[in-house]
């Protein structure tokens, strides 16, 4: 269903995370298109910054694991230690756009990806408008100085940039970094949605109704990880009386825990408050 100019998307929200990533290489386009086909409301994406300020679509700060970067640049690897164990590592800030563009982000996944790229926002909002919303996640923004602003040009350039103005393509925003959400909302003063990402760890400090009153002064949803609802189910009650809604993460076929399935699963969540599911299933999940 299409809101109306203004108003938000029908609920339950559908929001593919890093695409329709149980079936396609996580954000890229062929990830996001097939979330759309599957009848998704957004994809959710994480947008970092290359080395020459190129806004890209990453989830990790490095580019090894969804790309053939080892086979492409061999010889830029730092050595890092990780658990007292030394690995190779090629980070995202050390390449510039035109040689994160060489790179294959498909074949990682399956054979019949090859040839994927690294997509920019600017080419993701170009191939998803129209069809499917973005639930946009500034990753580590604190690496990134000044790209709350630089995302909010993109958005502003697509003519995205106020609350629900192409009721085809909504626009969500959210990070686990505090600063970088206070940063949007107030420095900025961006009008867009704003969710608050935490896990576990964090949820003493944002359940509250010390910390749900905080949270309100500089974001206006909340994104918490399943594990914090489902310990919580009078969460999602709370964050509504402060007009907050809620979407947890992430729902997977692949790790469901005691239920029978991930539509299970995504279902309890929804019996419990959730306004969404964030999920690499958005086949799977419950439409009402």
């Amino acid at each position: 269903m299409i809101a109306a100019a203004g108003s938000p998307p029908a609920r339950p929200w559908v929001v593919a995370h890093r695409g329709a990533s149980a079936h396609a290489p996580e954000n890229t386009i062929p990830a996001f298109t097939l979330a759309a086909e599957q009848g998704a409301t957004f994809v959710e994406l994480d947008v970092q910054r290359t080395k020459d300020g190129a806004l890209v679509l990453l989830h990790d700060l490095t580019l090894e694991r969804t790309t053939d970067i080892a086979q492409v640049f061999p010889d830029r690897a730092r050595e890092v230690m990780v658990k007292g164990e030394a690995r190779r590592q090629w980070p995202l800030a050390d390449f510039t756009l035109a040689e994160v563009r060489r790179l294959d982000a498909g074949r990682w996944f399956d054979a019949r990806f090859a040839g994927t790229r690294v997509p920019t926002l600017a080419e993701t909002i170009a191939a998803v408008r129209g069809r499917i919303g973005l639930y946009i996640e500034l990753k580590a923004p604190e690496r990134y100085p000044g790209i709350e602003a630089e995302i909010l040009a993109a958005l502003t350039a697509a003519g995205l940039d106020q609350p629900y103005a192409d009721p085809r393509t909504p626009v969500v925003l959210q990070s686990f970094t505090v600063g970088s959400l206070k940063i949007l909302a107030r420095d900025l003063r961006s009008t867009l949605p704003i969710h608050l990402l935490f896990g576990p760890a964090d949820a003493a400090r944002w359940t509250s109704a010390a910390g749900l009153a905080e949270a309100r002064t500089f974001a206006t949803g909340l994104s918490p990880d399943k594990q914090v609802l489902r310990a919580d189910p009078g969460l999602a009650a709370r964050a509504h009386a402060l007009g907050m809604p809620v979407t947890p993460y992430t729902f997977r076929a692949s790790a469901v825990g005691t239920y029978a399935d991930v539509g299970a699963e995504m279902r309890a969540a929804l019996a419990a408050g959730a306004d969404g599911v964030i999920t690499d299933n958005p086949d799977q999940a419950p439409r009402r």
